[in-house]
């Protein structure tokens, strides 16, 4: 009889900043007597209380606990100095646009949401306020004020405000758009809430007093400015992940549920987000109390320490690698699609860099497929014509007419620049490895079915025919971009492979299959890993500068540039039988 292997993947990292809550708060109870304990040591007859927040948080929520709680005299809500909801819908919109999928990189800050009148109104308000404790809250809060006795933030991971959005709880920053379709509202979030909150945001930083966290509803958590700073900078300097999240598509398979123990009676997981540090939030445990915030505000705090001086000169203060899973088991083809090319992404959108990706087979059955680059001797104007008609209810498009189908195995690893037509076939595990800008897919065909929410999903025709390069046929796609790996060292119990990326990418990525202690070095930039052989393996220090981390099997870690050397080993239940990992870095 089979054994059955208990998935040993670990959902809730959790960052260990000390072993004592000190310096944290749990519940509104404890956090406003904490608050009011503060405001009272100010020995000023006038005091001003700042709560800024990012978008999404849950202001019915907050603001309710707040007034109730915090001891003050005035409340004054930031939201009053705003525009009015038709102004900013005209502001935005330039970057929204009309497409239902794709925006442009907002230029907005802050600032530009507020009326200059109901501005100058509410500063007015302030200034003549003589005495009391002032409450200044909300979005913006800070800007209005301009200065304070204490600054208070309410920081929000993006993945919790998209589950708010999809249950109808939260809208677009300065608008109570709680009903429209959530993809509007991610899109605005992604092109321009976003970007704004963290222009503001970033100017805060290093002047917080406390950060709240209210991601889980009803169980907020406080901690002190410093404390959080102690442990981003601790996070900077060690090996760490950040918290996975998963979600389901009408294409989804059943392999995560088994490996990363999700809900079983879900009909289907087809993505896992283990590495994206804009939207994955990270836990810094203190004591009993952990402190979840947005991963990015480590990217945002300690950059080169995180990225490496070469890596954040080119990238500025953005992570530039992304692992997700593409969980097609007993599932059904992704979306044909291609990606942008660097100068269409930069002009259309106002992105720096592109989607370049790979593929890299984690697990696969047998007859599995990839689609990847065209078929020779295609006609590139029949082909649109084919796509479009089939987009307008027509004939089906016949993918295998146009685009090259290749079989894959368990640990292939194709590799995808921008501009090669491609997807993913049924009954395969991806990991996919790529550059961060990752909503730039465009879909060319999504083989006639429905989205979950029974609508068609958008196509991007318009946008997919103007980026294909029509030269990556079956010859140019097998001698570049097919499982070009080869053996580029070797050592006790170890081998090294360079297993890609093509040269037009700027991610290399290589691969160590070890039965015993490999040594790894940053060289000055930051390395993403995943165990894709083994059931788990342990990172050390050679000059013990961080705790031993412990990894297990599909789990993405991150290793700051700082950390320099490390070593990897079999570790508890895999020692003695191979592993392998999968390393991605920037090249410079």
């Amino acid at each position: 009889m089979e054994k059955t292997i208990v998935s040993n993947y670990d959902k809730f990292p959790v960052i260990a900043v000390e072993d004592k809550q000190d310096h944290c708060w749990a519940g509104w109870e404890e956090i406003c007597r904490q608050l009011n304990l503060v405001i009272n040591q100010i020995h000023k007859e006038k005091k001003i209380i700042v709560i800024d927040c990012y978008q999404g948080v849950d202001h019915t929520e907050l603001e309710a606990a707040l007034r109730k709680g915090l001891q003050h005299d005035h409340f004054v809500n930031a939201k009053a100095g705003f525009k009015s909801e038709d102004e900013i819908t005209r502001m935005v919109y330039p970057d929204v646009t009309d497409d239902r999928v794709f925006g442009y990189m907002t230029r907005l800050t802050i600032q530009d949401y507020f009326d200059e009148g109901n501005l100058q109104s509410l500063r007015n308000q302030i200034a003549q306020l003589a005495k009391g404790v002032i409450l200044v809250y909300g979005e913006g809060a800070a800007y209005v004020a301009g200065q304070w006795d204490l600054l208070v933030y309410a920081d929000m991971a993006r993945w919790e405000i998209q589950q708010r959005m999809r249950r109808n709880e939260v809208g677009n920053l300065g608008l109570h758009n709680v009903h429209t379709e959530f993809a509007l509202q991610y899109k605005q979030c992604y092109f321009v809430d976003w970007r704004v909150c963290d222009k503001h945001k970033r100017t805060l930083m290093n002047r917080w007093d406390y950060l709240l966290d209210t991601n889980q509803p009803g169980h907020p958590n406080m901690v002190t400015g410093k404390a959080l700073q102690k442990g981003l900078a601790i996070a900077s300097q060690r090996p760490f992940r950040v918290v996975p999240f998963f979600d389901p598509g009408p294409w989804g398979g059943q392999w995560m549920k088994e490996v990363c123990d999700l809900d079983r009676s879900a009909e289907n997981y087809a993505w896992g987000f283990d590495c994206v540090p804009e939207e994955n939030s990270m836990l810094l445990g203190f004591g009993a109390v952990v402190i979840e915030i947005p991963s990015i505000n480590l990217v945002f705090t300690h950059p080169e320490a995180l990225l490496g001086q070469k890596v954040h000169a080119q990238f500025g203060e953005e992570f530039p690698i992304r692992f997700d899973f593409l969980d097609t088991m007993e599932g059904g083809n992704l979306s044909l699609q291609v990606h942008p090319t660097q100068a269409y992404i930069k002009e259309k959108f106002g992105m720096d860099y592109t989607q370049d990706e790979s593929y890299y087979f984690l697990d696969a059955k047998a007859g599995a497929h990839v689609y990847l680059g065209l078929n020779e001797n295609i006609n590139p104007e029949k082909m649109i014509e084919d796509l479009k008609a089939a987009q307008k209810g027509g004939p089906s498009f016949q993918a295998d007419q146009y685009v090259q189908k290749w079989d894959v195995k368990k640990h292939d690893h194709v590799h995808i620049p921008a501009g090669t037509v491609h997807c993913s076939g049924k009954d395969s595990m991806v990991l996919e490895i790529s550059a961060t800008p990752y909503i730039f897919t465009f879909k060319l065909w999504d083989w006639g079915r429905l989205g979950l929410d029974g609508k068609p999903r958008p196509i991007n025709i318009e946008h997919g025919e103007k980026v294909i390069q029509w030269d990556r046929t079956k010859s140019w796609t097998r001698e570049n971009i097919i499982n070009g790996v080869r053996k580029i060292a070797e050592g006790d119990g170890w081998i090294e492979e360079k297993t890609g990326l093509h040269e037009s990418q700027f991610i290399e990525t290589r691969r160590h299959w070890f039965t015993g202690k490999v040594t790894h070095h940053t060289q000055g930039g930051v390395n993403v890993l995943n165990l894709v052989e083994g059931r788990e393996v342990i990172v050390e220090s050679p000059t013990h500068a961080f705790e031993p981390f412990v990894v297990h099997y599909a789990e993405t870690f991150i290793v700051p540039a700082a950390v320099g050397a490390y070593t990897i080993r079999p570790y508890g239940e895999a020692e003695g039988s191979q592993c392998a990992t999968i390393k991605a870095f920037v090249r410079v």
